[in-house]
């Protein structure tokens, strides 16, 4: 498994929401497509905004929090038909749980819990190199994820 983290949330050329990922070392990219919905929860949490009510990924911390349960870890576990897929990794009274996921989602906990986030090798063989490569294709991607913000996302969605 590599360690990833939440660089940001932006929209595509064609204006849909992508999650974007890179490792620590930020030697590779993984942009996820994700819902508008699931996008604002992730960059709201990015930028430290918090509602008035809580949104469904705060509720889910509220319940696991009461019921002592922690986060330890989310994993984007499989790539099928251009479609990924997530777990949740539950401990309650030190038994582990794993629960399937919708990769937003997980993320969106996992930043709300401070919990890890990472990927299998073979979803990572799916990550855009940063480094090692002249190709101006991945010259315009590094430019882009160094540039971009959460509130860039946020000003799209009014």
């Amino acid at each position: 498994m590599i360690r990833m983290k939440v660089k940001g949330v932006a929209m595509d050329q064609h204006m849909n929401p992508v999650v974007l990922l890179t490792d620590t070392d930020e030697r590779m990219a993984l942009p996820i497509w994700v819902g508008a919905a699931e996008a604002q929860a992730i960059a709201l949490q990015l930028q430290g905004v918090t509602p008035p009510r809580p949104m469904t990924h705060d509720l889910m911390r509220s319940i696991l929090q009461e019921m002592s349960v922690s986060l330890t870890r989310i994993v984007v576990c499989d790539v099928r038909d251009q479609t990924y897929y997530a777990e949740i990794h539950l401990k309650r009274e030190g038994k582990e749980h794993t629960i399937d996921s919708r990769p937003s989602d997980a993320i969106a906990l996992a930043l709300r819990m401070q919990a890890p986030i990472f990927v299998d090798e073979k979803v990572a063989a799916h990550a855009i190199p940063l480094k090692g490569t002249d190709d101006e294709e991945m010259e315009e991607w590094r430019r882009f994820l160094e540039t971009v913000k959460p509130a860039d996302f946020r000003k799209s969605l009014h």
